[in-house]
């Protein structure tokens, strides 16, 4: 590898910023520190960047697993749009960054890939589906290498996705 690190997404709590609903974080020290000495991460919070507050209610899904909805369960109000949206604009941008990869957050409403509590219109659960944000993600870059952080606690599952990673650049021809 030269001297340019793989340029791979990823969820922003996950660096240990404090941009949870909660006003929290969610860092993960082996990505942060192994992970990072092969990539260069760029950091994304879909609620935040979207203009969410810090702190702020907790979103969920609910409805469709094929099309659900985010909303607000305290006051029912929905968010959906607004995040289709915003996530529509910022993969236009991520789009132009060379990503080869990305790492998303497991069970959060927007950047949860396979994990996401769903809800039925009563509010009870009623399977798992995909986060707004990486179903946008998935739908819109299928070949890219994208996995939920929860995967890596594996050492042979994170070198398996450096591969992915690495290979995804080779066919792309971005810089090494």
């Amino acid at each position: 590898m030269g001297l340019d690190k793989i340029r791979v997404g990823i969820s922003t709590c996950l660096l240990g910023e404090k941009v949870r609903y909660d006003g929290g974080h969610k860092l993960d020290r082996y990505i942060v520190n192994t992970l990072g000495r092969f990539f260069q991460f760029v950091p994304v919070c879909p609620e935040h960047e979207a203009g969410y507050p810090i702190p702020r209610p907790p979103f969920r899904l609910e409805g469709d697993k094929a099309d659900p909805r985010l909303v607000t369960p305290k006051d029912g109000e929905d968010h959906t749009d607004r995040m289709k949206a915003w996530s529509a604009d910022r993969l236009d941008e991520l789009e132009q960054q060379g990503l080869c990869g990305y790492i998303l957050k497991s069970r959060s409403p927007s950047c949860g890939l396979l994990s996401v509590k769903l809800h039925d219109g009563n509010g009870r659960p009623a399977g798992d589906g995909s986060g707004l944000f990486a179903r946008a993600l998935a739908d819109r870059f299928p070949d890219l290498p994208v996995e939920e952080e929860s995967h890596f606690g594996d050492p042979h599952f994170a070198e398996t996705f450096i591969e992915r990673v690495s290979a995804y650049q080779r066919r792309k021809g971005a810089p090494e």
